[in-house]
């Protein structure tokens, strides 16, 4: 019947509406449960975007840079711009940032024309990160979540902003190595890693007892084949079950928020480490075996005195505590490493090695061989590491590209519109 197909297309948007405004949606799609309607005609009164168009999923990467944007709204008023309703409720409880949802383009165009808005930060490369990019009338700086030897770090979607804010001089020696075309120079603004100052790793020994604790931090499994540097599912069991058997180790995991998203056999593995701690601590209570799902990062450098982990921020950050750490080798071919200073310097554990990691974990605690070198490393990844140092030259760099944004623009109007 010729009504059939409209009607259906109209049940199906219904239903659509349905699952959205009930947060039926999984959590890793964004809802679009706008506040469009209520902001139509309205304007922003903030200096300062942070356009996040990432779901709870991914909501990991703006936690890390809550208390720097704190700072920043002090400075310079910061509003948090977002496409996920459930996610928008959660960054406004957990940071005290405005924070709202935008589902529609033509909505987030009509509030910016009309908004005092200048500045517009990024944390992660997501694709949507577009919808925002357009907009001439503010200047565009990708801050990231989390600087890394990854071969991410030096995607080709960097230059698509005005600067990136990186925390050290390897940042821009990574860029300008491997990216095409392109000077990183003049874009790149080195401002240290401030989130590293809300939370300072603890240097002092954590063991239990006669126990020394060994934190397993890996990364997630990546989106595509050359970003499969997670070791859970090489690595994490086997490793694992070998330190609990020992039994001179208390061993810690802190598995990472996407672990699993897009590999059964990975969130396997991670439920394999898990039941083992959790059955270890079961048994043996004051070993202090244990999962850190719902602690800072820093407390987990605090209860540790070595860490495992793969080529990730977490080994960057790492660094200032001066405790030793192992970095795993990625079994996959398909993986991008490239040869940096930390991976040089940082011993590897291969795949090969698991069935003596006991012995070689045991060793770096003892002797720790590496400590100066990677005592030299700290400048170079991560900047100026005195305390309140990185923020302030966040906050710095933010007021400077404002400053910048406003000349440019000034230019751009007093040319009136553009033509032939």
């Amino acid at each position: 019947m010729p009504w059939g197909k409209p009607l259906f297309r109209r049940l199906s948007r219904f239903g659509i509406r349905v699952v959205r405004r009930y947060g039926l949606l999984p959590t890793g799609i964004a809802d679009r449960n706008g506040d469009d309607d209520r902001l139509a005609g309205g304007s922003l009164k903030q200096t300062v975007m942070v356009y996040f168009p990432g779901t709870m999923d991914d909501i990991y990467q703006l936690r890390q840079w809550y208390e720097p944007l704190r700072a920043l709204d002090e400075r310079h008023p910061v509003i948090v711009v977002l496409q996920d309703s459930r996610t928008t409720r959660r960054v406004r409880a957990e940071s005290g940032l405005a924070a709202i949802t935008i589902a529609r383009y033509s909505a987030l165009d009509d509030l910016l024309s009309r908004s005092d808005v200048k500045l517009a930060l990024y944390v992660g490369h997501d694709p949507q990160n577009f919808t925002a990019l357009r907009f001439t009338s503010l200047a565009h700086v990708f801050l990231n979540h989390g600087d890394s030897d990854k071969g991410v770090a030096v995607s080709n979607q960097i230059k698509a902003y005005d600067f990136l804010f990186v925390p050290g001089q390897a940042s821009i020696d990574r860029i300008q190595a491997y990216t095409m075309l392109w000077d990183a120079a003049p874009h790149c603004v080195l401002i240290g890693r401030p989130q590293l100052e809300v939370h300072q790793p603890a240097t002092a020994s954590a063991s239990h007892g006669v126990r020394r604790t060994v934190l397993y931090a890996p990364t997630w499994e990546g989106a595509q084949p050359s970003l499969a540097y997670g070791s859970v599912a090489s690595h994490g069991p086997a490793m694992v079950r070998a330190l609990l058997d020992d039994g001179r180790f208390t061993v810690a995991y802190r598995p990472h928020p996407l672990n699993g998203v897009t590999s059964a056999t990975y969130a396997e593995a991670d439920a394999v480490i898990r039941r083992a701690l959790s059955e270890a601590a079961a048994q043996e209570p004051a070993a202090g075996h244990r999962v850190d799902t719902d602690c800072p990062v820093s407390e987990s450098f605090a209860g540790a005195d070595l860490l495992v982990c793969d080529i990730s921020a977490i080994a960057m950050d790492w660094l200032p505590s001066g405790k030793p750490m192992v970095i795993t080798e990625p079994v996959s071919s398909a993986v991008v490493t490239a040869r940096t200073r930390m991976l040089d310097v940082v011993p590897r554990l291969p795949v090969t090695d698991l069935p003596r990691v006991t012995a070689l974990l045991a060793d770096q605690l003892d002797r720790d061989p590496t400590r100066d070198a990677r005592a030299g490393l700290v400048d170079y990844y991560l900047g100026d590491t005195t305390p309140g140092a990185a923020t302030k030259s966040f906050l710095d760099a933010c007021t400077k590209v404002i400053s910048q944004r406003d000349q440019a623009w000034a230019a751009i109007t007093a040319r009136g519109p553009a033509g032939p």
